[in-house]
């Protein structure tokens, strides 16, 4: 709690988590970098454990949509590090394609509806999930159609993604910092 008794806003660190760590993790997918081990720490740590964090923040604060959003993609994003860890371990066997691609098309679906929950906010936020569930649905498509091409143009729309969920948690660090 801050000075005055109110309390703080956990939005911009869970904003932050995810869009630094999708946009570091579309850099690789738009074929700009390679795979390592920054975007598996980055999402186990910021994008997962930091986004888990603000969500039940944001269920201290008695925010459903928050709690859901925010416990949900950390959860998204340390299952993704393990699905990539396990084969590696020799604990499970790649996930085939058609499995990748059911994988995404069920976060993209539970985005969609995410969605839905932002109509009635900002633009800015709007825009998060908006642009999050067409990446959803193009990195599903990219799976299911083994065209490089289509995550390629995914790992782009991805960065815009992620600086937008960046943009949107500075413009709230920033507005905290004049009215706090």
């Amino acid at each position: 709690m801050s000075g005055h008794g109110m309390r703080a806003n956990p939005g911009p660190l869970g904003l932050m988590g995810f869009g630094m760590t999708t946009v570091l993790l579309n850099l690789h997918n738009a074929g700009l970098v390679p795979m390592g081990s920054a975007i598996l720490a980055m999402g186990l740590i910021f994008g997962g454990a930091a986004q888990i964090f603000a969500g039940l923040l944001e269920f201290v604060n008695g925010n459903t949509f928050g709690l859901t959003a925010f416990t949900s993609y950390g959860a998204f994003w340390i299952s993704l590090v393990v699905l990539i860890f396990l084969p590696h371990l020799g604990l499970a066997p790649v996930s085939s394609p058609s499995l990748m691609g059911s994988y995404l098309l069920m976060w993209g679906i539970f985005t969609a509806i995410m969605f839905v929950g932002t109509l009635s906010a900002s633009r800015a936020l709007q825009f998060v999930f908006g642009s999050l569930t067409i990446l959803f649905g193009l990195l599903a498509a990219g799976e299911f159609t083994g065209q490089a091409i289509v995550t390629t143009v995914a790992g782009f729309e991805g960065i815009i993604c992620g600086f937008s969920a960046i943009y949107l948690a500075a413009t709230e660090i920033l507005a905290a910092r004049e009215h706090g």
